[in-house]
């Protein structure tokens, strides 16, 4: 039995349910008398919004296709382009959980490695003419062929792989630093996805060096055809340069920077550095030897289960929000009135202008603080356009569009009014007093609160059933999350409003019941209440501080209350305290680190601040890291239990959702409900009698 019958039988029941890519082959004569090129089309069957994927059959396809063309002796080149919009985003991961042992999980890696590689060791010139989305695979088999073409409308090019808990593992953590340098191809096989899975464009992918030719996305393929005539004829002359500098260097600078994100906690990042500085002298065999290897390892671990639910989340009960009224009943916004000029209500007014393309007035309570609201977002405007982000006629526009105004009578024609003032419940009620005076009868009123009762908001108004949270997360233009909240009174029709607005701004949205902080502060708080407790009960604020690394969160128990401010941490505080004074306690080193006007406990070098750590002291109850660590855990499961028997959200995935895309909730650990479950925080010791575990 050869290899590809071994394979073949391995993965028999692997992909049964696979869409199959075809790799449908044309004779294209190529311009100028430089001979015939076999054009090999990948294609399923769909349009773009089901990608080409490479499953065990859609490989078995390609090879079939490579096998008659390296029959043939007709043929001056071979390409390979997708179909409209996509060129391929990588394997079939439907087929993950198929994979059984670790012999099958090897041979998926060898069998992309054998029929991608092909393309490179065919006699004849590959090019590959990169039409639309290419990510992953898709990329890889670009990396295969000896030349590339992009198109400049090309809206995504990435490596994912350790995002979900994968490396790249058909050559591109061997191909991509030989051909753009060992620094660029970290920044897209390991930062871009570590930071909220980032993609590049294709005249991104150009400058990088990972295309040879641009051309325009109306007569991409033509050009590209003309372009390869012209490398096969000589008239073009493909140069690239030397990119093997620092390749030590740039691998110990992304360790470190891996370290500082993820404190070992995730091997994927870890085993793709290691391939990447196998690379530097590995030949194809040694280093797509150690892919398979490390993909096999990789497909077998709970990592790559657990992105993948995160995955699921985002990319679909994400864009179908449960409970979300039909969106049928939502009212079109035509003007965005916000009131507060400050730094978050600036950043909302940019978005809204940006996303929704209407009008946005702001107002606040003098001249000076309004201006420097409009300032914001007029230099913000200004930034967009020096990156190159947005046109000269984009920005007059954007520029045009926010404006401010001293009075609330500017919100008379608005449709969507919401609110970014100081978080005090008489001061919103007022806020929302004055404006309902001067709104239309169907305006929707929103407020960013972020743990206000929205019901208790309402109360006086003469319509409260139009009120409806509206809860950003900072930075405004970054973070995903939109938590829209409905209160005791709030009608379909302004809650369809709201959901609508929120995909217009381009937010995954999540409904949430009308409860204290909602979802991610709430469970924040009770994060950060259980580990200041630790400390002013005298465990070493380093400690308590550290204790939680494992996770790989993106940032430490204290840095994070750096981030929110002490003050507003507090206040938080306080209003769970009042709801639930059992669970929520108020800490006295916290009220003295505000009281005494301090930042938080580091100090601009990111040392700790001793005279902030000093506030701190004083208890004789030390615990160990463990003892900490378990303690968080166990109180954030009490609490998702509690959250789900109050029906704050519909289902545990919301609150999954909400943490992967509002706290930062580490991907790799999947949602935080099943995390808890897989780390034993369960009845009898943890939960409510009865309660088998967070979810059930």
């Amino acid at each position: 039995m050869n290899k590809l019958d071994e394979w073949r039988a391995l993965l028999s029941e692997h992909g049964t349910d696979e869409v199959v890519t075809k790799a449908l082959v044309r004779d294209v004569r190529l311009p100028g008398g430089a001979g015939t090129m076999a054009l090999i089309t990948l294609d399923n069957g769909f349009d773009h919004t089901k990608p080409n994927t490479f499953g065990p059959h859609g490989l078995f396809a390609l090879n079939g296709a490579l096998s008659e063309i390296a029959a043939r002796t007709d043929l001056a080149a071979v390409g390979v382009t997708g179909k409209p919009f996509i060129f391929a985003v990588g394997a079939d991961l439907k087929g993950v959980t198929a994979v059984t042992g670790r012999e099958q999980a090897q041979a998926i890696g060898e069998l992309g490695h054998h029929v991608f590689r092909r393309l490179a060791e065919l006699p004849i010139p590959s090019f590959a003419f990169v039409n639309g989305a290419a990510m992953g695979g898709g990329l890889e088999l670009a990396l295969h062929c000896d030349y590339r073409t992009i198109s400049a409308g090309v809206p995504a090019v990435a490596l994912p792989e350790c995002f979900l808990g994968l490396v790249p593992g058909w050559g591109g953590t061997q191909l991509l630093p030989r051909l753009i340098g060992p620094a660029n191809a970290i920044k897209l096989i390991i930062e871009n996805p570590l930071s909220q899975n980032r993609m590049i464009k294709g005249p991104a992918a150009f400058e990088l060096g990972v295309a040879d030719a641009m051309f325009e996305p109306a007569d991409f393929l033509e050009e590209s055809l003309r372009w390869a005539a012209k490398v096969i004829g000589g008239e073009v002359t493909v140069t690239r340069p030397e990119r093997h500098d620092g390749w030590a260097k740039a691998v110990a600078d992304a360790r470190f920077l891996v370290d500082m994100k993820l404190r070992g906690a995730a091997p994927a990042p870890y085993r793709a550095l290691d391939l990447i500085a196998r690379a530097e002298t590995a030949s194809p065999d040694e280093g797509f030897a150690a892919e398979d290897a490390a993909l096999a390892d990789l497909l077998m671990g709970d990592e790559l289960r657990a992105g993948l639910y995160s995955f699921d989340l985002v990319q679909r009960r994400a864009k179908r929000p449960a409970g979300a009224p039909d969106a049928s009943l939502a009212r079109k916004v035509t003007k965005v009135g916000i009131v507060g000029a400050g730094l978050m209500a600036s950043q909302m007014a940019l978005l809204f202008a940006r996303r929704l393309e209407v009008p946005v007035v702001l107002t606040d309570l003098d001249q000076a603080r309004l201006d420097k609201g409009v300032a914001y977002v007029h230099d913000e405007v200004g930034k967009l356009l020096a990156k190159g982000r947005i046109t000269a006629d984009q920005a007059n526009r954007l520029t045009s569009l926010v404006t401010g105004s001293l009075t609330k009578d500017a919100f008379a024609d608005a449709d969507f009014v919401i609110e970014a003032v100081f978080e005090d419940l008489a001061v919103k009620r007022q806020v929302f007093r004055e404006v309902e005076a001067v709104v239309a009868r169907t305006a929707v009123l929103a407020t960013n609160t972020s743990s206000l009762s929205l019901t208790e908001m309402g109360e006086g108004l003469a319509h409260p059933e139009r009120l409806v949270g509206f809860h950003f997360f900072n930075p405004v233009a970054v973070m995903p999350l939109l938590e829209i909240i409905r209160g005791a009174t709030t009608d379909d029709a302004t809650l369809a409003t709201a959901f609508a607005v929120g995909k217009s701004l381009k937010k995954s949205s999540v409904l949430v019941k009308d409860a204290p902080a909602f979802v991610v502060n709430r469970l924040l708080t009770r994060f950060m209440g259980e580990v200041v407790a630790a400390v002013d009960e005298g465990t070493p604020l380093e400690v308590a501080e550290h204790a939680l690394d494992g996770l790989g969160l993106p940032m430490t128990p204290f840095a994070l209350l750096q981030l929110v401010g002490p003050a507003v941490g507090l206040h938080v505080s306080e209003t769970l305290h009042a709801a639930f004074p059992d669970r929520y306690g108020l800490s006295e080193g916290l009220a003295k680190l505000v009281a005494a006007g301090k930042p938080g406990v580091y100090l601009p070098d990111l040392t700790l601040d001793q005279e902030a750590v000093a506030l701190f002291t004083g208890g004789g109850s030390p615990s160990t890291a463990e003892q900490v660590r378990e303690r968080v855990l166990a109180a954030l499961a009490e609490e998702i239990r509690i959250m789900l028997d109050e029906g704050v959200v519909a289902a545990a995935q919301d609150i999954d959702l909400c943490m992967i895309l509002g706290a930062g909730w580490p991907f790799h650990l999947g949602g935080i409900t099943p995390y808890l479950d897989r780390a034993g925080i369960s009845r009898p010791r943890f939960l409510a009698p009865g309660v088998a575990s967070v979810t059930a």
